[in-house]
Parts: structure tokens; C-alpha cells; sequence
């Protein structure tokens, strides 16, 4: 399948880059504790029914490198549960980017509007960092004009070196030890966050008069995935540390693949549990990353998902993922 990418920068890691300005700061108001309240928004359009998904849908991406590693693992994912016809139609790749940044792309190079306008995306991905982000609201105002029934999708971040700073702050080369958080300490750094987050896309959909914006936990779930690790019930990971590629964040495999069930689940409302291992851990030949891993990724990506109210996704049994 050939996927359109447009790359507006010249890598995609999460660094400062000439159209990374102007960056948006962290929130600053301060939480000790994320509800995880089990209640559940029904979807919009012709989804409105909240029932798993089984037709493949067609998919544009955006995001920065937290995100846009998302679309052959999705693929790999959506084809070995049964799911025929899922399309990428294209990733907008942005490295530290805002929702703003993709939006602000020149009409002539913007392949997301280009798609939006043929009224044929069923899904848009959005990977914002931190709110305000004018650009999801422009880019849902767009999208729903050409398609009213359209998803969109708002990926929450995890944190860079677990610390809620700007993004250029990175240019500070310091040391960090993600083994060195607890649970505790993770959900407390992230709570305003993920609370800036859910007010915005809230605010939005009251706007829009239905759910059009759809969390995709992931931050959450990589904190759950972290506490198991904690807990050694986390199958062959045994450090924080495993999970992370570099001191920005950057995902290794097996959270790349969390990442992917998280959105799998939000994308066709099914349990990624008991799902064939991903071709990219298959690969990897890592034994520590078998069955019992994979398992584990599967489970906190259905729960994260389940768990937040703002998923459009209900627990039904885990029965989602039959073929």
C-alpha cells in the first residue's frame, strides 16, 4: 500500500526544530490524583452505537515522533484480528510538533486538508503536547464540514524525561533515570496534563454538539505499563528503562506496540487481548518480549482505553477481537 508522508522536518525526533515555534508551556496548575471513572460518551455518526467496528477504516495521520511510528503496527494489528480494508491515507510527520504546526502547513504542501476535503478519511489522528492547541479544533472544524460522521483521535503524551517542561528545555542535555519514578510520582507529574487534555476535548465536542474528539490514552496506559514493571508483573520487562530508547522518551518496541493497541482499541472499540504477536516483536526475536509480554501490553492497552471516559469505548466483555 502506498503511503503518502509528509515530513516537515528534517528529523523525526523529538527535538527543537525551525517550525517547532512557538512551543506551548506545560500546564500549571497542579493535581495529585487521575480519576479513572469507567463511564462512557457514546460515539457520533454512524458510530453512535458504541459497538465494535469491523469494516477497516481509512485513516490520515499526524504527530510527532511519539506517534508516527503508529501506522504499519496498526496495520499489522487491524489484519491479524480480521479486519479487512483499513487504508493509511497518508502521515503528516512534524518531530516535536503541535496540532497548530500541522494545521499551519501551506495549502500546496498540506496533504492532511487535501485528504479531509474529499470527504473520504473515517479516522483523523492528532497528537497533541500541550493545551492550548488551536489546531484541533480547526482541523475537527474542516473535517466535519466534508465528513459529518468522521473520528477524530487525540493522543495524550507521556512525558519527556518524566518531567512536565517545555520543549526546549531539551536542549539541556541532562541526566535522568526513568527507573526512578514510582507510580505515584508518575501520576502526580502527569495529572494536569492529562486534566488540560480532557477539559479542551470536552469543550470542544459541547461545541460541536456531538462526540467528535475521541482521548486515546497512552499516556496513561505507559503509566499503568510502568507500574506493572514496578509490580514484576509485567511479564519478561523488568525495568522502566526497557521501554524507552533514549533520554527524550522515544518509545522501544514493545511500547510502540502499547501505543498502537491503545489506538487499535479507540479506532474499532475491540479488545486487542489474545491478538497474534506484531510482526515488529516477532522480528525483534527477543525472547523477553514473548506471550507473556505481549499479554500484559494487550490488557493495559484494553483497560487504559476502557477506563477513560472520554474513549467512546465500553468494556463488552472483551469480546471485540473474535475474527
Amino acid at each position: 500500500m502506498k503511503l503518502n508522508v509528509m515530513i516537515v522536518a528534517a528529523s523525526l525526533t523529538f527535538a527543537v526544530s525551525a517550525r517547532a515555534q512557538p512551543v506551548a508551556e506545560p500546564p500549571k496548575t497542579s493535581q495529585n490524583e487521575i480519576q479513572e471513572v469507567k463511564a462512557v460518551n457514546s460515539p457520533s455518526g454512524d458510530a453512535k452505537t458504541g459497538e465494535p467496528i469491523t469494516q477497516g477504516q481509512r485513516i490520515f495521520f499526524t504527530g510527532h515522533s511519539f506517534h508516527v511510528f503508529i501506522p504499519p503496527i496498526l496495520e499489522n494489528i487491524a489484519d491479524s484480528a480480521g479486519i479487512t480494508g483499513q487504508k493509511t491515507l497518508g502521515l503528516s510527520s512534524i518531530g516535536g510538533s503541535r496540532v497548530i504546526q500541522h494545521w499551519d502547513v501551506p495549502d500546496a504542501d498540506n496533504q492532511a486538508k487535501e485528504a479531509l476535503r474529499t470527504g473520504k478519511v473515517d479516522v483523523l489522528t492528532l497528537a497533541p503536547i500541550f493545551m492550548p492547541d488551536e489546531g484541533i479544533e480547526k482541523f475537527a472544524a474542516l473535517a466535519l464540514e466534508y465528513n459529518p460522521n468522521i473520528r477524530i483521535t487525540v493522543q495524550e503524551i507521556w512525558l519527556w524525561r518524566d518531567t512536565c517542561e517545555p520543549i526546549t528545555d531539551l536542549k539541556n542535555p541532562r541526566t535522568f533515570d526513568y527507573n526512578s519514578a514510582t507510580g505515584a510520582d508518575l501520576r502526580e507529574r502527569h495529572a494536569p496534563l492529562f486534566r488540560s487534555i480532557d477539559d479542551h476535548v470536552a469543550e470542544l465536542n459541547q461545541k460541536f454538539g456531538k462526540q467528535v474528539l475521541f482521548i486515546v490514552p497512552t499516556g496513561q496506559a505507559v503509566i499503568a505499563l510502568r507500574e506493572r514493571i514496578l509490580a514484576g508483573k509485567a511479564g519478561g520487562l523488568k525495568s522502566q528503562s526497557e521501554l524507552f530508547a533514549d533520554r527524550i522518551g522515544h518509545p522501544t518496541y514493545p511500547l510502540q506496540v502499547l501505543v498502537a493497541y491503545c489506538h487499535y482499541a479507540v479506532i474499532y472499540r475491540r479488545s486487542p487481548v489474545g491478538l497474534p504477536m506484531p510482526e515488529i516483536l516477532a522480528k525483534a526475536q527477543k525472547p523477553e518480549w514473548g506471550a507473556a509480554t505481549l499479554r500484559v501490553l494487550q490488557e493495559v492497552a484494553w483497560e487504559a482505553v476502557t477506563q477513560h471516559p472520554q474513549s467512546g469505548v465500553r468494556d463488552a466483555g472483551a469480546a471485540g477481537n473474535a475474527k
